[in-house]
């Protein structure tokens, strides 16, 4: 149950989080580039846009997409053409793939595959990625403990040179609030510990090998570590890190952020007027004394290559301001990534809007004649379709509405009660004489022409959502299917033999593709049944089983053939399923698409 919930998982997120890895590492690289562009530049501003590429990997692309199809459709026209009721928002993503497929009459390639395998794999993958997650903090867990233990055996600093050097440096860099200062006996190097609430840990006995220079240097480094918020940005990319730990790139972010923040504190301190020997030697004496910080989080003074920060502070060599063209070039680029999705966004919901407007105009197949009554005196249940038309007996708005969307009783959301018990007589003919007719529509042209049909007779408008609905997975049985495949065609269009209910509790097929049984199963059974059998042929059986009482008391017949309201006895449909056709009901609980009714009036008789 445990794997076929991950694979159920795995299966919503893997197509729109494998879009998102390959954005956020095209948007990294592209941030690389401009590194290089400004490598004579602050290190403050490489290290923003690296800053940058790190929180792309928690920002999909799609979100903002989604923000500028939303503003689309916001500005858009709210009114509706008299001739087609039926609003139904399809805003494509350009940057993700749909979240969840729909049942389809053939199915994919990897819906053939095993259906242990096919569960088995993103399960495997799910496993592996909770346990890289949990390793990670764990990880970090551990280094925080040590570091928690010696914050809480630290002691509060409230007189001598220290705290004098640090007020100084407090008031030339105009900070509000003031810093605590603890003395610590661990030998952690001096450095910044917390977010919120910021204090500056200072190791015991350190001072007495520093001379006030050094001490100052040192001191500095941190404050700026503080003005920046360097703290937080490092527990934002830890997030990235712990998310996205399989991604090579995420950890050599790391890296780069690291080695860019400390050389802009560098940068930062030699500009107030420190010398560069006594500021290199305090940080060489902070490591002859101290060990480093175990946490990116924690800002210290040692971090990022040693060598590298050396040969940078003793070089006489200038750092450049952003000149104009460089600042451009920021601002451009900054532009590049947040505008172009929103205005593809807009792009495309405009495009969509301008489709449904035109195919709810002219591209809209209609029934050339249709006849909609209240039923009064029949007895039977039957919808039918043939090439001529359709016709229904005795049947609800809710089971047009599962003919004309495919969708089952419990993805109908919204509806007033009357849509369930009131009845209706349909008869409905098609203007097969008409040239951009076909000759023989199929079921999908049926199906628009019934959603027009009731746009205009019951004044229906009505939207899709995704919810989580607790479904049935019809799956093959263990000892394999026992069904036989039927020598007729497979009814790609309307035939009056598809199949029939003998009686309540009885069903008899012939030349039947699962996405016909799996609709029967689901008015059955009360739930959505989503068909995982693999199997693409089309199949003749007879299905006998004890119906339950809870079950609707009036059971559709395609095909023609009216059901009658007999009695049966015998297996619960669950264990017929399995002994009689070798498949079997597995409950699950997925993401689905939901028809919501908006707005639905009583027709008027004609």
């Amino acid at each position: 149950m445990i794997a076929k919930y991950l694979s159920a998982i795995w299966a919503a997120i893997a197509p729109a989080l494998a879009d998102h890895l390959w954005q956020s590492t095209l948007f990294a690289v592209t941030v690389g580039v401009l590194t290089l562009a400004l490598r004579r530049n602050h290190a403050r501003a490489r290290y923003g846009l690296w800053m940058a590429a790190s929180v792309k990997f928690l920002i999909p692309f799609s979100l903002l997409v989604n923000i500028g199809s939303r503003l689309a459709w916001s500005r858009g026209s709210t009114g509706t053409n008299a001739g087609f009721y039926v609003v139904m928002e399809g805003v494509s993503q350009p940057f993700t793939q749909p979240m969840i497929s729909m049942i389809s009459r053939s199915p994919s390639p990897s819906s053939l595959a095993s259906p242990a395998l096919t569960h088995l794999l993103p399960a495997l993958l799910s496993a592996a990625w909770i346990c890289g997650f949990a390793a990670v903090i764990l990880a970090w867990y551990a280094r925080w403990r040590r570091i928690s233990v010696a914050m809480r055996a630290a002691a509060p600093l409230r007189e001598g040179r220290e705290l004098e050097a640090l007020r100084r440096l407090e008031r030339s860099a105009n900070m509000r609030q003031r810093i605590r200062m603890l003395i610590s006996r661990a030998s952690l190097e001096p450095g910044i510990f917390g977010i919120l609430r910021p204090v500056l840990v200072w190791p015991e006995g350190i001072s007495g090998h520093l001379e006030d220079a050094h001490l100052e240097a040192i001191l500095a480094h941190e404050v700026w570590h503080l003005r920046r918020r360097d703290n937080l940005a490092a527990a934002v990319h830890m997030v990235v890190e712990a998310v996205f730990w399989f991604h090579p790139l995420v950890w050599w972010l790391g890296a780069r952020l690291l080695e860019e923040r400390e050389r802009a504190c560098d940068e930062r301190v030699l500009e107030l007027g420190s010398e560069r020997q006594i500021y290199a030697e305090s940080i060489l004496k902070v490591c002859e004394f101290c060990l480093g910080s175990p946490l990116a989080c924690v800002s210290g003074v040692t971090g990022a290559d040693l060598q590298k920060r050396m040969v940078y502070i003793m070089s006489e060599r200038s750092v450049r301001k952003l000149n104009f063209g460089k600042k451009l070039l920021l601002s451009a680029a900054a532009l590049v990534a947040v505008g172009v999705p929103i205005i593809l966004g807009l792009m495309t919901a405009t495009q969509s809007r301008a489709q449904s407007q035109d195919e709810g105009t002219a591209k809209v197949p209609t029934f050339a004649t249709a006849s909609l009554k209240p039923d009064k005196s029949s007895d039977r249940v039957g919808l039918m379709f043939t090439p001529n038309g359709m016709t229904a007996t005795n049947v609800p708005l809710q089971m047009l509405l599962r003919e004309a969307y495919k969708v089952e009783d419990d993805r109908i959301s919204g509806a007033p009660s009357w849509v369930k018990s009131e009845k209706y007589d349909l008869q409905a003919k098609v203007d097969t004489d008409h040239t951009d007719q076909p000759q023989e529509p199929s079921i999908e042209r049926y199906q628009l022409m019934l959603q027009s049909l009731l746009a205009e007779r019951f004044k229906l408008k009505l939207h899709w959502e995704t919810k989580n609905l607790p479904v049935y997975e019809l799956v093959v049985a263990k000892d394999g299917f026992k069904l036989h495949e039927s020598k007729t065609d497979p009814p790609g269009s309307p035939s009056p033999h598809a199949f029939r209910v003998t009686s309540k509790g009885q069903l008899a097929a012939q030349g039947v593709p699962m996405s016909l049984l799996v609709r029967l199963l689901s008015e059955q059974v009360g739930h959505t049944v989503v068909d995982k059998t693999g199997l693409a042929g089309s199949y003749e059986f007879t299905l006998q089983w004890k119906p339950d009482d809870s079950a609707a008391s009036q059971t559709p017949t395609f095909g023609g053939a009216q059901g009658t309201a007999g009695t049966a006895s015998g297996p619960s449909i669950f264990t017929a399923i399995q002994e009689q056709l070798g498949l079997e009901l597995e409950p699950q609980e997925v993401p689905m698409e939901v028809l919501v009714i908006d707005h639905v009036e009583k027709p008027v008789d004609n």
